[in-house]
């Protein structure tokens, strides 16, 4: 009896040894695991990505080469983790620019550059800074975007889904057409003018007398060739890489609308990213839109040149005759101030 007692008490005391013994070793392994979260999450990034990025032009536009430069930098700052695969011509959603960003807010592609003038189909807010008239010059744009007024662009961006990693430039928007020289009001009636697909645009261009229409950017360089339209409006750049000068004859230099780009990447990727690697992207970004910026002004003259050697007409209107447009257009802010928000508005006027 004494025995088996014995015997007893020692199974017993065998079975609570082990059991402490894997207690010990479970509670080392989650401990060893902790730090081993821990240390991978203070570490150095590891996570290689190849993501699209779509631009609206064609690859001898600078918005495609300042795609191609951040490309690069993005690349280098992460030592060849960021594969960057910049795609023109609107080719990922089938020349359809709405498409195109509205594919960016889902995640289909990854980053893009895109006008804000596009964004305002989505929101009409975005058609702020191409309202007529809103700046005379570059100095004045910089000083906008670079402030309160692109802070609130960038608000805006972060609530449709869209992560803003800084603005490039397509510049301030020109006219074109193949029936006359446009030098005044009166000059604008009754044209067929082809605008991006945006009331305000609409509206604006109706208030000067023309007959505006929208279709996909995709569409114009045909619909011009067989005179479905007898004009559009683009900046220089866009008008020379996608050879608008084929089957336009007269360009008339007015700047009545400045045309930002958005550097955007999609939200949900970018608040996915290490930290590390989120600044590697706005550092990109930055030197990115700083290039092409330089390289849009740079060429704005050049380009102008090679247009009329290859037979536009061009005209450049002075003082008095934006005025006369600036007067007639002036209805556009009384219309949208309650769509763009008070607020908004004023402070982009400012």
């Amino acid at each position: 009896m004494k025995q088996s007692k014995l015997m007893s008490m020692l199974v017993l005391g065998l079975l609570m040894l082990l059991l402490a013994a894997c207690g010990g070793e479970e509670a080392g392994t989650g401990s060893e695991d902790a730090t081993n979260e821990d240390a991978a999450n203070a570490g150095e990034p590891t996570d290689t990505y190849s993501l699209d990025m779509s631009v609206t032009t064609g690859e001898s536009s600078t918005w495609f080469l300042g795609g191609q430069k951040f490309a690069e930098e993005l690349s280098d700052r992460t030592d060849g983790r960021f594969e960057v695969n910049v795609v023109a011509d609107e080719q990922l959603s089938g020349g359809n620019q709405q498409t195109g960003v509205e594919m960016l807010l889902r995640g289909n592609t990854d980053i893009s550059y895109h006008s804000t003038i596009i964004y305002s189909i989505i929101d009409e807010r975005f058609g702020i800074p191409s309202a007529p008239f809103l700046y005379n010059d570059l100095e004045e744009v910089d000083a906008s975007l670079s402030g309160e007024a692109g802070e609130a662009l960038n608000e805006i961006l972060r609530d449709v889904g869209v992560e803003p990693l800084g603005f490039g430039e397509n510049g301030f928007r020109q006219i074109t057409n193949s029936e006359r020289p446009i030098e005044s009001v009166e000059d604008m009636k009754d044209l067929k003018i082809r605008v991006p697909g945006i009331s305000m645009y609409i509206d604006l261009y109706r208030a000067l007398g023309a007959d505006p229409t929208s279709m996909a950017f995709a569409e114009v360089f045909t619909s011009l060739q067989q005179g479905t339209i007898d004009g559009q409006e683009n900046p220089v750049d866009v008008i020379h890489s996608t050879r608008l000068n084929e089957v336009q004859d007269y360009l008339t230099l007015w700047n009545y609308s400045y045309d930002p780009l958005v550097l955007g990447v999609n939200k949900e990727l970018f608040d996915s990213l290490h930290p590390a690697d989120q600044e590697a992207m706005r550092e990109a970004a930055e030197v990115a839109n700083a290039y092409q910026i330089e390289i849009t002004r740079e060429r704005e003259a050049e380009l102008q040149e090679e247009l009329e050697s290859l037979g536009m007409e061009i005209v450049e209107l002075d003082d008095e005759s934006v005025a006369e447009f600036r007067e007639a257009v002036e209805v556009i802010y009384e219309e949208y101030e309650s769509v763009w928000g008070s607020e908004l508005l004023e402070t982009f006027r400012n």
